[in-house]
């Protein structure tokens, strides 16, 4: 498991400052849990973000008994990029939780012939033991062959103590045909003449100059 080390903070104290020391102010939470403001070290996190994202358990330490937790939320400065505060929500021992797991694709058949593969989700929800949290699940795309062919969610494998929240007949990857869109030529105005477009003729202004 994933861990890191935490300090207890004053949420009444300078969070620029704090962010000036090289620390991360952040909070954990949950659903039986106080809210309980800690700070952790900035490059230590980043690090750890990396490796975590927002699926897999991290244990956090330093901060009296230490608590399985999920990355919940990172908020991102939007001009230096930098990570300026995070949230860890607390797992309750024995309860399983609820949470999006992203998809990654093989290569289908279908592709190598020269068809396209739609895919229509990028992650699934879950229900799930937080032992059992995967990182991400894998679509196998063996089975799409033809156009028309696809799958659904409920032919995701999941962990042994995983229970499907997404709609079990979701689609989540079809085969369609490459299909070229055909561009209309507008026809020229004008009688034609010889297959090109004859110049509209000037009307002629019948009024005469007095």
């Amino acid at each position: 498991m994933l861990s890191i080390t935490a300090q207890k903070r004053d949420p009444k104290h300078s969070l620029d400052a704090l962010r000036k020391s090289g620390l991360v102010p952040a909070v954990v939470y949950g659903r039986k849990e106080e809210s309980m403001p800690i700070a952790i070290s900035a490059r230590e996190f980043e690090r750890l973000f990396k490796q975590a994202g927002e699926t897999t358990v991290v244990s956090v330490n330093g901060i009296g008994e230490s608590k399985d937790t999920l990355i919940h939320d990172v908020q991102i400065h939007p001009v230096s990029g930098s990570i300026i505060h995070a949230d860890f929500y607390a797992l309750e021992k024995g309860k399983k939780v609820e949470l999006n797991i992203p998809l990654t694709f093989g290569q289908s058949p279908a592709e190598k012939n020269g068809l396209i593969v739609v895919k229509s989700l990028y992650e699934i929800e879950i229900k799930v033991a937080p032992h059992e949290i995967p990182h991400t699940l894998t679509v196998d795309l063996s089975s799409l062959v033809n156009v028309g062919d696809h799958l659904t969610a409920t032919q995701i494998p999941l962990p042994k103590s995983a229970e499907l929240i997404t709609a079990a007949d979701e689609i989540v990857a079809s085969v369609t045909e490459f299909k070229e869109e055909k561009v209309e030529v507008t026809p020229a105005s004008g009688p034609v003449e010889g297959g090109v477009a004859a110049p509209a003729t000037a009307q002629k202004n019948d009024a005469k100059e007095e």
